[in-house]
């Protein structure tokens, strides 16, 4: 399939042939109609591409600060390999889309095959021929409703979610400073629930769009017309001023901040929606007491993997309105024609032209607010081939050794194996990379071109069943370790896999079981610290074991973000499963034994924290 994508370090655009998502349990695959380029966030994200490595660290001042974490906790080598393999990156470009299903995950109810959704999601609804996107980001779109309409709702959920953190009632007034595609969608929404608005902007032909879509006065600030609307407001309000302020502007100028305060009255909200300067000149709030708040994004729900990757909803007695909820809603008011969106449309483009498109964009050469792709229905289907083998870009092998090289599978393809594992076997003469597996079609893609392998896919099953793969790399999240592994052993393959082995005791029974009924016993975890060169060298100088010993293992890994997937417990076990396995199978290594007792002891507050106390036959501790 075709997937627009950008290089995060050189800012170049192009428009790839990579395999089709599969469809995977928890989602549905979708194949795209129309597709939403958001002028302000993509555009933001292309131009920040363009900037050196100083001036990409500038415009992002928070991932600054992730990278000194990683150097504190992880040392400056293997965060300069973390930062290099990010930034040499193909990153997708889109959040908001509409097509039909093709395919309907395990555990899905309420869609089917045929049916039209519309989708979002910054992972999930991109600018690509077909995506699978989890059910809590697609609603379905009735036969009422234009396709090219729905593929705006990512954005109608965006204005809609403001909308909710205004808490603004019928009879009430709102001002909507900054009049782009968020701030006319939000306009309208406003008018729906009967309150009045009044907006500004700096161009007049938004000014003049808002009052034809409801806006009792539009103008620009600092003209005859905003003093007009000063008027207009005071009639309007007995001289109190807005209930509602909202900040749908962009940039870095502080003027929307001191319009709000302006026009606010006593004790008034104001909802920052954009991404604007927000120097709050400190008397102007304090004197009205002004409410300050955020809207994030589409709604409760956005950025928590459980709710947006893993389906598990909200219950609706305690959050009325989640980004699901807030996206069907939107997609409701189409319905009942309460939302105009022709004026809005600027202009739709083919697909095969978004190369170009971006650069007419970045350009001045094309303006406007709604700009939409247009999808081949009959070229896109006859593409569909979830999940399988896709050719990748060739480079050169390394010169082959005397007899047959080892030809490996790989099964994900995630930071640390692209910056840690991957490129020390493309330098390998002795190896040939045939395939990579990966659940994105994208980072199927940069592992593919990074490290040289002739195939890329979605569908691990696929590569197991290939007699070509003779080896076989599991380098996934933790919980489907064992699962891939049982497999893999079971297609007669070597494999690698990435510690752990297993999260639980069942998962390893199930390994154990594989092993005694195929008789395949070729596999190996990555335990890599008995490896280590300074490991190595210290027990070649201790010398012969004499007795027991007593070996002190002492690890400070620093806290986890807890919004890492390494945090999940519940889905990919603790962090000692995760990381303590090095520790024990370091002690047994250097003793030449397996423990025969073990206790243990945590910190009550945090499980992470916790001493272990091994014992060995020979009596070492």
């Amino acid at each position: 399939m075709k997937i627009v994508a950008q290089h995060y370090k050189s800012g170049e655009l192009a428009l790839l042939d990579v395999p089709a998502p599969a469809c995977r349990p928890g989602g549905v695959l979708v194949r795209t109609e129309f597709s939403l380029i958001s002028t302000g966030t993509e555009m933001m994200k292309v131009a920040e591409s363009k900037l050196s490595l100083i001036g990409k660290a500038r415009a992002r001042p928070d991932q600054v600060q992730n990278v000194m974490r990683s150097v504190a906790q992880q040392g400056v080598l293997a965060t300069y390999r973390k930062v290099v393999n990010r930034l040499d990156s193909l990153t997708p470009l889109g959040y908001s889309c509409v097509g039909v299903v093709e395919q309907v995950g395990a555990g899905v109810d309420g869609f089917e095959v045929g049916q039209r959704v519309a989708c979002g999601g910054n992972q999930f609804a991109l600018h690509a021929e077909f995506n699978w996107v989890p059910v809590n980001l697609c609603v379905r779109v009735p036969d009422t409703v234009r396709p090219e309409h729905a593929a705006f709702t990512t954005v109608g959920a965006i204005a809609m979610q403001g909308f909710r953190q205004s808490e603004a009632t019928l009879g009430e007034t709102a001002c909507v400073v900054g009049l782009g595609l968020i701030g006319q969608l939000l306009l309208q929404i406003l008018t729906a629930a009967g309150v009045r608005v009044v907006g500004v902007d700096i161009n007049e032909s938004r000014c003049e769009l808002a009052r034809r879509l409801g806006a009792e006065a539009a103008a620009a600030p600092a003209s005859a017309a905003f003093d007009a609307l000063v008027d207009r407001l005071a009639r309007m309000t007995n001289g109190a001023g807005c209930d509602h302020v909202f900040l749908t502007a962009g940039g870095d100028r502080n003027d929307p901040v001191k319009i709000a305060a302006a026009l606010a009255r006593d004790r008034a909200r104001v909802v920052d929606i954009g991404k604007t300067r927000l120097d709050l000149p400190w008397k102007d709030y304090y004197e009205k007491e002004l409410d300050v708040r955020f809207s994030r994004s589409y709604g409760p729900g956005r950025y928590d993997p459980v709710y947006e990757e893993r389906g598990v909803d909200y219950p609706i007695g305690y959050v009325r309105w989640t980004e699901h909820r807030n996206m069907a809603c939107f997609v409701d008011l189409l319905h009942q024609r309460r939302i105009d969106l022709d004026p809005l449309t600027s202009e739709v483009f083919p697909f095969a032209d978004a190369v170009s498109v971006y650069e007419r964009i970045n350009g001045g050469a094309v303006r406007g607010l709604g700009i939409l792709f247009r999808y081949d229905a009959a070229a896109t289907a006859e593409r569909l081939v979830s999940g399988a083998p896709t050719a990748a870009p060739q480079r050169a092998a390394p010169r082959a050794v005397r007899g047959r090289r080892v030809r490996i599978g790989a099964i994900g393809a995630g930071n640390y194996a692209s910056s840690m594992l991957l490129p020390h076997l493309a330098r390998d003469p002795r190896v040939e990379l045939v395939e990579v597996a990966t659940q994105s079609s994208l980072s199927a893609a940069n592992a593919a071109k990074k490290h040289g392998f002739a195939r890329m896919s979605t569908d691990a099953a696929r590569m197991l069943d290939d007699a070509s793969v003779d080896a076989v790399l599991v380098l996934t999240r933790h919980s489907s370790h064992a699962q891939l592994t049982c497999e893999a052993l079971r297609a007669g393959k070597a494999v690698f896999v990435e510690k752990p082995l297993a999260i639980d005791a069942e998962q390893l029974a199930a390994i154990a079981d594989v092993i005694a009924e195929t008789r395949n016993d070729r596999l190996m975890v990555g335990l890599n610290r008995r490896f280590s060169p300074l490991l190595l060298d210290l027990k070649r100088g201790w010398g012969e074991r004499a007795g027991p010993h007593v070996v002190q293992y002492r690890v400070n890994a620093g806290r986890l973000d807890n919004k890492s997937w390494y945090a999940d417990a519940g889905t990919e076990g603790s962090r000692f499963v995760g990381e303590g396995c090095h520790f024990i199978d370091t002690i047994s290594w250097w003793l030449d034994a397996d423990p025969i007792e073990v206790s243990a002891v945590h910190a009550e507050d945090d499980s992470d924290n916790m001493v272990a106390t091994l014992r060995y036959a020979d009596g070492s501790v």
